[in-house]
């Protein structure tokens, strides 16, 4: 998979960090506890490792070992000085490059995408059966992808200075539409991917709701 890099990765686990914990003005404050970004790291290393392990079970070694080498440096960015150096640049890109209310804004529909999203996992992870499941992500993995390109799209209007923000999104978006990510995420039928979902709909709800109470 000539795509991005397992290095890649991690920078797009700290954005989302950043936007959980970022607050815009004093007064506008988000009360998300840090609980929240622990738990995203968590899934996304639990998603990318059994991905890792679907890849060596259908003999794709060389992919196993690409998704392992990801699950690894999320782990490995999630703690101490790395996890605080990565933060620097993602943060310093944020202030300097974007306006708070632009993300706010871009949130409206992200959400809306979001919530498709987790109506079609909702569904998918109801599933037992690994036949059936594939049986669901060959009828709608087309719908699936769709959605999630309007939403990496979306990002990407936001998100579109050069720095690493715009080359996370990026990245993500090459990963999934090229990559073949998401059509593993789907077959596992985990609720690792919907869990990642639903905190990144949280934080995206909260933030839709307090820039349309700024225009009031």
């Amino acid at each position: 998979m000539a795509i991005g890099t397992p290095e890649s990765l991690p920078t797009v686990l700290h954005l989302f960090t950043l936007i959980l914990l970022t607050t815009p003005q004093p007064s506008h404050s988000l009360p998300i506890p840090t609980t929240s970004f622990h738990f995203l790291f968590s899934l996304s290393h639990s998603l990318l490792s059994r991905v890792a392990n679907l890849r060596a079970a259908r003999g794709d070694i060389s992919g196993s070992i690409r998704a392992r080498s990801i699950a690894q440096k999320i782990e490995k960015h999630s703690h101490g000085f790395s996890f605080y150096g990565v933060m620097w640049s993602v943060g310093w890109d944020y202030l300097k490059n974007y306006a708070w209310r632009d993300v706010g804004m871009a949130s409206f529909g992200a959400v809306s995408d979001m919530n498709e999203l987790m109506r079609g996992l909702n569904e998918l992870t109801r599933l037992e059966s690994e036949v059936e499941r594939l049986a669901w992500v060959r009828r709608n993995y087309g719908s699936v992808l769709k959605v999630s390109k309007s939403l990496l799209n979306r990002l990407l209007k936001v998100f579109n200075q050069s720095g690493p923000l715009k080359d996370a999104v990026e990245m993500v978006r090459t990963e999934i539409v090229d990559g073949g990510l998401l059509r593993d995420c789907l077959e596992l039928g985990s609720s690792d991917l919907k869990g990642v979902i639903q905190i990144l709909k949280d934080v995206a709800s909260q933030y839709s709701s307090t820039s349309s109470k700024t225009e009031l």
